[in-house]
C-alpha cells in the first residue's frame, strides 16, 4: 500500500494559486506515494484568482482570535483561511497521513518562512495557518523549497 501524503494542490499543477497559476514540481511525479491534494484557500471559499493575502500575526495568535490575515486590498480573510485550513486538515486526518508537502511562503501552507504582512515581499520566520495546524496534529511538513 502506498504512503498517503497531503500536498498543496498547486504543486501538482492545479491552477489554484492566488494569481490563477500553479507551482508544479515535476520531481514529485517520481515519488511512489498517494497524493492527497488540498488548497486550503479554495476550501475556505476564496476564489481563484484572488487578491494576495498575508498574515499580520503568527499562526497561533490568529487561531486564538487575536490576529488576522488581510489581502493587499485591505479585506480581512481570516475566517476563510481558518475554515479552509480546518477542512484540509480534516482530509489529512481522515486519510491518516503523517507527512505533508506544502507550498513555501504561503499564508496557508508556508513552512519556516512566510511573508511578514507588509506586502513588500519581506520574509519572516513562521508557518502558514494550515501548516501550523498540521504540525499541531503530528503531521510532518516539508516545504516545497526543500524538494
Amino acid at each position: 500500500m502506498k504512503k498517503k501524503v497531503l500536498i498543496s494542490a498547486c504543486l501538482l499543477g492545479k491552477n489554484c494559486r492566488y494569481n490563477g497559476g500553479h507551482s508544479q514540481l515535476n520531481e514529485l511525479n517520481k515519488l511512489d506515494v498517494e497524493w492527497i491534494p488540498v488548497c486550503p484557500e479554495e476550501s475556505g471559499g476564496l476564489g481563484t484568482p484572488r487578491p494576495s493575502a498575508e498574515m499580520q500575526e503568527n499562526a497561533e495568535t490568529i487561531l486564538n482570535g487575536k490576529g488576522k490575515i488581510i489581502t493587499n486590498k485591505g479585506k480581512n480573510v481570516t475566517a476563510e483561511f481558518i475554515q479552509g485550513a480546518e477542512k484540509s486538515l480534516q482530509l489529512g486526518l481522515e486519510a491518516e497521513v503523517k507527512i505533508a508537502v506544502l507550498k513555501s511562503k504561503s499564508p496557508s501552507c508556508g513552512i519556516g518562512k512566510i511573508y511578514d504582512g507588509s506586502f513588500t515581499k519581506t520574509l519572516k520566520t513562521g508557518n502558514g495557518i494550515f501548516a501550523h495546524l498540521c504540525q499541531k496534529n503530528d503531521i510532518a511538513c516539508i516545504s516545497s523549497d526543500n524538494i
